[in-house]
């Protein structure tokens, strides 16, 4: 394939992820901006006038940026999980397999639809906490690398998910057991120098808190470990898993049988 048709591939399973998303809106998009919602009444409204000002910042304030990464977080993950899985499951995946497309356009068209749907969902999200706090942005430009970073990492992480699986009820076991655990004791709802010395140790073992912590210096300009060793830790965790996922697509994992 020369440059132009491969472009045209990847636009083309891209637009189709896309479609496939916005589509079923109701149960894509809406479910997410519903939830968040109701973490921003109970946390920041209900429980956060009571827990006072964290790192010299209003509640509200502090857990909004790890709310909305935590959507970009679980909706980039599970779009592509679930899309890559259906198309194994309907065995429309074979049919992309023997096509002309180079298996990384494959690999990246899945992954850059997943990052529309966790990027959608994130900036809904952050539409929906405008109605409850005003936000600043302290660092825009850093905002949006960590954010386009971590929907990019998240994506790649479900289709090895999804390569793995062999029925639906896997798909959702690394979501339900690993990564929704990791994000609550992410640094979501606290900061991590509340906790005692041990904890906090084993807390910078928790990837999710990188990510969070460097998305919310964006918007606070406060952060409990150093930005840059953070970003270079997802760059890097993205480079490993984007060579991993094009290893096992490359050998047939999970497809051939």
């Amino acid at each position: 394939m020369n440059t132009t048709q491969t472009l045209v591939a990847l636009w083309t399973l891209v637009y189709k992820e896309i479609k496939r998303f916005t589509r079923i809106w109701p149960q894509t998009l809406l479910p997410p901006s519903i939830t968040m919602a109701m973490y921003f009444i109970i946390f920041g409204n209900l429980i956060g006038s009571r827990i006072g000002a964290m790192d010299g910042f209003s509640y509200m304030d502090f857990i909004v940026p790890g709310l909305i990464m935590m959507s970009v977080i679980t909706n980039s993950y599970s779009n592509v999980a679930s899309s890559f899985f259906s198309n194994k499951f309907q065995r429309s995946v074979e049919e992309l397999m023997v096509s002309p497309m180079p298996n990384w356009v494959i690999l990246s068209g899945f992954v850059l639809g997943g990052m529309a749907r966790g990027l959608g969902v994130g900036a809904i999200v952050t539409v929906v906490s405008l109605f409850f706090t005003r936000l600043s942005v302290e660092h825009p430009l850093l905002t949006l690398l960590v954010v386009v970073l971590t929907s990019a990492l998240f994506s790649i992480g479900g289709f090895i998910n999804a390569l793995l699986a062999d029925k639906f009820d896997d798909i959702s076991i690394v979501p339900t057991f690993i990564l929704t655990p990791l994000t609550y004791l992410g640094g979501v709802f606290y900061s991590i120098s509340m906790l005692p010395t041990i904890w906090q140790s084993l807390s910078m073992l928790n990837p999710i808190l990188y990510m969070v912590n460097v998305f919310r210096y964006g918007f606070l300009g406060v952060s409990d470990i150093p930005v840059l060793w953070a970003l270079a830790a997802i760059a890097a965790f993205i480079i490993v898993l984007f060579i991993i996922a094009l290893k096992m697509l490359e050998g047939g994992k999970g497809i051939r049988s």
